[in-house]
């Protein structure tokens, strides 16, 4: 009777209509759940939705295999309007063994009562040990209200190759498909693209498996979802953080990326690797992240710009040759893709650690200009800002990306390319008579930038203190007019900043302050709290230092401000911690001692992206 009703419910499904649904899928390392992900999220963006993705790595290269922290996987947050960050809990979690899943509910990453598709094989499986850890965790399952489907995902894919593991993902991808009514050829050409010529041989058992886990699908689950698309009509680029990046650098002109390898930071150079030779570009892979700063520093004195990108055990190594950009004034790029810290900390999870380091992090007083993107879109023309600025200023701009926004895919409109983008030609014209390298402008800071090989543009480069010639020098006065001049180049650039935009009012109870990609998350947790009335609104600043005008007065006409991060805050909460000796979160640091104000902080360092509904919990806490 139950297989009965079972069968009449899966024959009369029917489609429930949302406005947005939030997807993970995880396995352990190796079986491919990012994949399936990646591929999935793109097929959502081609038929329209906004999407942003998450990808969910585990600390090691190859943790053990059905253990929670082993997990690695995929979040899609797929919507009928745009999506600015990962939301909330995950409305529908496929696990490919039942320990997995464990990690994700340990993390609050899913709804409570959420549809949970569950690899079966385990229940059988011939370690006792095994099939009994499996049962206890669907039993719990299920009496905490989850709806669970066990899918024979082995025998299913058994079918079709002789190594099961290897094809659950497209298998996954037709479940997907079948589930939220989405286009199989549109999946077929992904498959298609992924493997190519190369592996074409591959192509078949891949189509094979995805329309096995569509069919088995339609034959064995009672619900469907549809998300309309959200209308956008012109062209679009779907592409994470660091896929944005490397085509800013391709887009900015420079031509040279020298690197290192370090997590979460890689594949934006192994995507540059693939194409930069088009345009004529070159990576450079260094033998370690000095290296690959002191060649980065070398090319941009030759002539152009040109960058390297790390993480935040990488900054620490290139700090001696940051200050060299900054005091002999060769412009330089540096992309840090932030994770947790310190020293190896968290190489696979988010956070926003670095902002105090960067900029304060070298010996002396080496000034640089920092900025923040805060959408995987403002990943790719924030590179191309940043390559105009240090050439401008002849100065080093570091961009804070992190690991949120590097491995999240966004749909964003195609950029129209223009020439305003890229380096100008090298200025090989001769050097005025008189004229000194160093001759530093009395109100800007800047001088004219002297070229190798330039009639006349002879002149000695160092790292030790000069004077406008270019000469070591020891006089007294000469290292405070130098560093004058340098501070003098921040102020004239901070004089071209509009004040930030508030989102919301311009004035009352509580101002939200934020940087980087905690963006989205932020303004949607202020929406929700001023649809039920409440005065909260939120700013969020691209440039860290220096900081534009305005800011003091805007926060000013709250009354209260407090900023949302992703890094280590002390909470009064702790006995022993008080007003004297509580440690803030960087940004609030910041605008403490910048511009005296009570600026108080709410941030964690749980190696998650924050979830808009732990933003509004805490502002409706703070407002009570």
């Amino acid at each position: 009777m139950k297989q009965q009703t079972a069968r009449a419910a899966i024959d009369s499904k029917q489609i429930k209509k949302l406005d947005e649904h939030i997807i993970e899928i995880v396995s352990d390392s190796g079986e491919g759940a990012q994949t399936a992900g990646q591929m999935f999220a793109t097929i959502m963006a081609k038929s329209g939705n906004s999407v942003w993705t998450v990808e969910i790595i585990p600390a090691e290269i190859e943790p053990p295999a059905r253990t929670p922290a082993g997990a690695s996987g995929n979040r899609i947050r797929a919507g009928s309007f745009p999506i600015t960050n990962a939301g909330d809990g995950a409305d529908l979690v496929i696990g490919f063994n039942e320990q997995v899943l464990q990690g994700g509910k340990w993390e609050n990453r899913y709804k409570p009562g959420c549809i949970v598709l569950l690899e079966s094989m385990w229940a059988t499986h011939r370690d006792p040990e095994i099939a009994s850890a499996y049962s206890s965790v669907v039993n719990t399952l299920r009496e905490e209200g989850y709806r669970l489907y066990e899918v024979p995902m082995e025998a299913e894919c058994s079918k079709y190759i002789p190594d099961p593991r290897k094809g659950k993902n497209m298998f996954v991808v037709g479940l997907l498909c079948n589930i939220y009514g989405r286009d199989l050829q549109l999946a077929r050409t992904e498959i298609e693209n992924k493997f190519g010529q190369k592996k074409a041989a591959l192509i078949k058992p891949n189509l094979d498996l995805l329309q096995a886990g569509y069919d088995w699908a339609e034959q064995n689950l009672e619900f469907k979802f549809e998300v309309p698309p959200y209308g956008e009509t012109q062209p679009l680029v779907v592409a994470n953080g660091n896929i944005a990046v490397a085509l800013g650098v391709v887009a900015s002109g420079m031509e040279i990326c020298a690197m290192y390898p370090i997590t979460p930071a890689t594949s934006a150079s192994h995507y540059l690797s693939e194409i930069f030779d088009q345009v004529g570009g070159h990576v450079h892979q260094a033998e370690d992240e000095i290296a690959a700063c002191a060649f980065a520093i070398g090319a941009s004195y030759a002539g152009k710009c040109a960058v390297t990108i790390t993480s935040g055990p990488g900054m620490a190594l290139k700090t001696e040759l940051m200050a060299l950009s900054v005091m002999a004034e060769i412009p330089l790029v540096l992309v840090n893709v932030q994770r947790g810290g310190p020293s190896t900390g968290l190489p696979t999870k988010v956070e926003q650690g670095d902002l105090l380091a960067t900029i304060f992090g070298t010996p002396g007083d080496a000034p640089k200009i920092v900025m923040a993107p805060a959408t995987i879109e403002d990943c790719f023309y924030s590179i191309i800002t940043a390559r105009k600025i240090a050439e401008t200023f002849r100065t080093l701009v570091v961009v804070l990306s992190d690991a949120n926004l590097a491995t999240g895919q966004q749909a964003f409109p195609r950029p129209k390319i223009t020439r305003e983008w890229a380096a100008p030609p090298v200025d090989q014209s001769p050097v005025p008579a008189g004229k000194d390298p160093l001759d530093w402008d009395p109100k800007t800071g800047l001088s004219q930038r002297f070229i190798p090989g330039q009639p006349g543009g002879m002149y000695t480069l160092t790292g030790l203190a000069h004077d406008r010639k270019g000469h070591v020098a020891y006089v007294a006065g000469i290292n405070q007019e130098g560093c004058h001049y340098r501070s003098l180049k921040l102020a004239a650039f901070q004089k071209t900043l509009k004040p930030p935009k508030v989102f919301g009012e311009p004035s009352g109870d509580l101002l939200i302050v934020g940087w980087g990609s905690t963006k989205g998350a932020i303004e949607e947790a202020v929406s929700r709290v001023r649809k039920d009335g409440l005065s909260v609104s939120a700013m969020h600043l691209t440039f860290l230092q220096p900081m534009a005008s305005g800011i003091k007065q805007i926060m000013q006409k709250f009354k209260k401000v407090m900023t949302v991060e992703i890094n280590y805050s002390d909470t009064l909460e702790d006995e022993l911690i008080d007003e004297d000796n509580r440690r803030y979160a960087n940004l609030a640091w910041l605008l403490r001692a910048r511009y005296l104000i009570d600026v108080d902080c709410w941030s964690n360092v749980h190696g998650q992206p924050i979830k808009p509904g732990s933003i509004e919990q805490m502002i409706r806490e703070q407002l009570k």
